[in-house]
C-alpha cells in the first residue's frame, strides 16, 4: 500500500537551486536510504515530506491516518526533563499514561507528598496502562535507552552531551507508535555495537523508513532502496549501496557512450556542412538544423569532484609515546598503565563504546588534556593535523576564505606546486562567491569539509581523525579514503563507520572498559573475525567433546589425458554466445531506460528486478561458456 507520495516537488533558497520535480513513491514497508552531495538538499527534503518545510512547487500525499515520526539532526528538548521523560512524551495517549505514571512514582519518594492522593492515582494509571497494553511499551522504551548506551534514566536533559542527546532523540522516534519514520542521520554518535543493534531494529520495523547516513554497510544492509540527490532532481536505484554502485556505473558508462555518439555525429554533420551542401530541399534544410542541434546542443555539465593532494612532512624516529599513562574521570577509569609508541606507517582504527576514553586519548596528543600519571611524549619532527568531533578551531564570525588564509595564503601540494587558498577552496567544492560566506552560514557537512581542509593544508606527518564520517558526504568520504590510502604519515581514527575503518587501518585498538585496551591486528572486519572465533572457541570448551572427525580423502590424480569437447557440446558452446551477446545488448537497454524512467518508482522496480535477473543468469552462461572454452 502507498503510504507516500511525492509529485514534482522542488525548494530554492536563495538563487541556490536545491532540486527540482523530484517525483517518487513510498510504499508502507519500503526501506529507502538517501544519499547525495553536501548541499544538495537531503535534509530539506526530510524536512518536507515530514511537514516542518514547505516546498516552492509540487505536492506531498501522505495516507490519512498514517503517523509518520520524524527525527532531525538537533532535535529541541527541555533541559529539565529526565532521559525517560523526555523518551516517553508524546502526543500518544498510552504514552501519556505511561509518563504520568512514571512522573507520580517520582513524587512519591517525596516524604512531603500527598501520598495517599498520590498511590490511589498511581493505581488509576497502572489499570488504564494496563487496559491499553502500555506495559509492553514501556518495557520496550527501557530497552532501547538500554541498547543506546543510557543506563541513567533519572539523568536531566541538560546535563547530557550533545551525543547522548541525540541517541534519546532517537530512542524518542523508535519508541513512539508509527507507520514510518523518517530519519536524518540516525548513526552518527553511536558506537559499532548501536549501530549494529540499530541496523537490526530498522530491518524488523514494520513501517517505511527513509533515512540519511553515509554509512555505507548500514544503507547496503538496510535499504531496499536508494534515492540520490544531484543537485538537480532526484535518481532512484533498486536495493542497496553496492547495487546502488553498479546502477550507477552502468548508467555513466551509458551517458559517455550516448556522449561520444553525439559528437562523432556533429563532427559527420559539419563534414557534410563543409562540403557546401545545397540547402534547396526540405530534407537538405532539416538536415541542416539537426546538424545546428547537434553543434549547439548544450554539454553534459561535468561533475566536480574534491580534490585531496597534499603530501606529509618527514618523520624522525621518535613520533608519539604512551608511558604508563593512566586517566580517569571520577569513578570512572578511562586508561590504566596505558604503553604504546606509534611506529612509522602506523594506522590505527580506535573504537570502543561512547565515553570509554577514544576521544580523551586523541586530546592528550595533542596536549588539551593532561594524564593523570604517566606521560606521553611528542617526537621533535611531529607535524600535527587533529581533526576532532566538535570542530573547535572554527569561528563563525570569519568568511571561509579568512579562515583558510590564516593559516596560509599559497599552499604546497603534494607535487610541490603551489596553490593559492582561493584555488585550494575550490577544489574544496567551495566556489568563488561561496569563499565569500560567513562560516556560521554553511551546512554541517560544508563545515565539516572546510575543518577538513584546514587540518590538511598544513601537510601533517600524524593525523588524528575524530568521527570523521559525521557530516561528511559520501563523495567526500570517497576521496578522503583515496588520499588516505597513499598517505605516508602515521594515522590514528576513532570512527564507528565499519566502511572506513576498512578501507583506512591496518590494526584495531579496543576500549574495552575499565581503562583497559587491547590491540589486533587487521582492520575492523578482521577484529570481527577474531572476536566470533573467541566466542565459539569458548563455547566449544564448554560443549561436550564430540567424535573426531574422519581424515579426508585423497584427491582424485587428474587425468594425464584432458577430455577433448564433444561436437554437442560446440553446439551448447555457440548458443552461449549468442544469448550472452543478447544479454549484454538488453543490459544497456535497460541501463537507458532506467535513465529515463528515473520519476517512475514501478518502471524502476521493474527494470530493477529484470536487470538483477538478467545479470544471474549472464553469469551463469559465461561459467558454463568459460568451461567449454576449457576443453576447447
Amino acid at each position: 500500500m502507498v503510504l507516500l507520495t511525492v509529485e514534482g516537488i522542488g525548494k530554492t533558497y536563495g538563487l541556490k537551486r536545491l532540486f527540482a520535480e523530484v517525483s517518487f513513491g513510498i510504499d508502507d514497508s519500503d526501506k529507502i536510504g538517501i544519499i547525495g552531495a553536501n548541499g544538495s538538499g537531503k535534509s530539506t527534503l526530510l524536512k518536507i515530506l515530514a511537514g516542518v518545510e514547505t516546498t516552492d512547487t509540487g505536492k506531498v500525499m501522505v495516507s490519512k491516518e498514517k503517523r509518520i515520526i520524524y527525527l532531525p539532526q538537533d532535535s529541541a528538548f527541555e533541559p529539565d526533563d529526565t532521559v525517560l521523560e523526555a523518551v516517553l512524551k508524546s502526543s500518544d495517549r498510552t504514552m501519556g499514561l505511561i509518563c504520568e505514571y512514571e512522573l507520580v512514582c517520582t513524587q512519591l519518594e517525596d516524604e512531603h507528598c500527598d501520598h495517599t492522593a498520590l498511590i490511589e492515582r498511581m493505581s488509576e494509571l497502572s489499570h488504564e496502562i494496563d487496559a491499553c497494553g502500555g506495559w509492553e511499551l514501556e518495557s520496550n522504551a527501557k530497552v532501547v535507552l538500554g541498547k543506546l548506551g543510557l543506563n541513567d534514566l533519572t539523568a536531566r536533559m541538560g546535563t547530557l552531551s550533545g551525543g547522548q542527546r541525540k541517541r534519546v532523540a532517537l530512542a524518542h522516534a523508535l519508541v513512539v507508535p508509527s507507520d514510518a519514520l523518517i530519519l536524518d542521520e540516525p548513526t552518527n554518535h553511536l558506537d559499532a555495537d548501536s549501530v549494529e543493534w540499530l541496523e537490526n531494529y530498522i530491518r524488523r520495523y514494520s513501517g517505511a523508513v527513509l533515512l540519511i547516513t553515509h554509512d555505507r554497510y548500514f544503507l547496503d544492509r538496510v535499504a531496499t532502496r536508494m534515492i540520490e540527490l544531484d543537485g538537480k532532481t532526484a535518481l532512484t536505484f533498486s536495493g542497496g549501496y553496492a547495487s546502488y554502485l553498479v546502477q550507477k556505473a552502468e548508467m555513466e558508462a551509458q551517458e559517455e557512450r550516448d556522449e561520444r555518439k553525439r559528437n562523432a555525429l556533429a563532427r559527420q554533420e559539419l563534414e557534410w556542412m563543409r562540403t557546401g551542401a545545397k540547402a534547396r530541399t526540405t530534407k537538405q534544410k532539416a538536415r541542416m538544423q539537426r546538424a545546428e542541434s547537434l553543434v549547439y546542443a548544450p554539454a553534459k555539465e561535468k561533475k566536480q569532484d574534491l580534490e585531496i593532494g597534499f603530501g606529509s612532512g618527514r618523520l624522525g624516529n621518535r613520533i608519539v609515546e604512551f608511558h604508563q599513562v593512566s586517566k580517569s574521570y571520577g569513578s570512572r577509569r578511562l586508561l590504566a598503565n596505558f604503553e604504546y609508541l606509534l611506529e612509522k606507517g602506523d594506522r590505527i582504527g580506535i573504537i570502543g563504546p561512547n565515553g570509554s576514553g577514544k576521544t580523551t586519548l586523541f586530546d592528550m596528543i595533542a596536549g588539551r588534556v593532561a594524564p593523570d600519571c604517566g606521560h606521553v611524549e611528542i617526537g621533535t619532527t611531529v607535524r600535527l593535523g587533529y581533526y576532532d568531533q566538535e570542530s573547535r578551531e572554527l569561528d563563525d564570525s570569519k568568511r571561509v576564505i579568512e579562515y583558510i588564509k590564516e593559516i596560509a595564503e599559497q599552499i604546497t601540494t603534494k607535487d610541490g606546486s603551489q596553490v593559492s587558498a582561493s584555488k585550494m577552496l575550490e577544489r574544496f567544492l567551495f566556489s568563488p562567491a561561496a569563499q565569500y560566506n560567513y562560516i556560521k552560514t554553511l551546512s554541517g557537512g560544508e563545515r565539516r569539509r572546510l575543518y577538513l581542509l584546514r587540518q590538511l593544508i598544513a601537510s601533517p606527518n600524524v593525523l588524528l581523525l575524530d568521527e570523521p564520517t559525521n557530516d561528511l558526504d559520501i563523495p567526500t568520504l570517497r576521496v578522503l579514503e583515496d588520499y588516505l590510502d597513499s598517505y605516508a604519515g602515521c594515522l590514528m581514527v576513532v570512527s564507528h563507520d565499519r566502511y572506513f575503518l576498512d578501507r583506512t587501518v591496518e590494526h584495531v585498538f579496543v576500549f574495552e572498559g575499565d581503562g583497559v585496551v587491547k590491540r589486533y591486528p587487521g582492520n575492523y572486519s578482521v577484529y570481527l573475525e577474531m572476536k566470533a572465533a573467541a566466542a565459539a572457541g569458548s563455547k566449544e570448551d564448554a560443549a561436550p567433546a564430540k567424535k573426531a572427525p574422519e581424515p579426508p580423502k585423497p584427491a582424485p590424480v587428474p587425468s594425464s589425458n584432458p577430455r577433448k569437447i564433444s561436437g554437442k557440446e560446440k553446439r551448447e558452446m555457440e548458443q552461449l554466445e549468442a544469448a550472452i551477446a543478447k544479454a549484454e545488448k538488453r543490459q544497456t537497454e535497460i541501463t537507458a531506460e532506467l535513465s529515463a524512467s528515473s520519476s517512475d518508482f514501478q518502471a524502476v522496480q521493474r527494470l530493477g528486478d529484470e536487470l538483477h535477473s538478467l545479470q544471474a543468469k549472464l553469469d551463469r552462461d559465461m561459467a558454463r561458456w568459460s568451461e567449454l572454452a576449457e576443453f576447447a
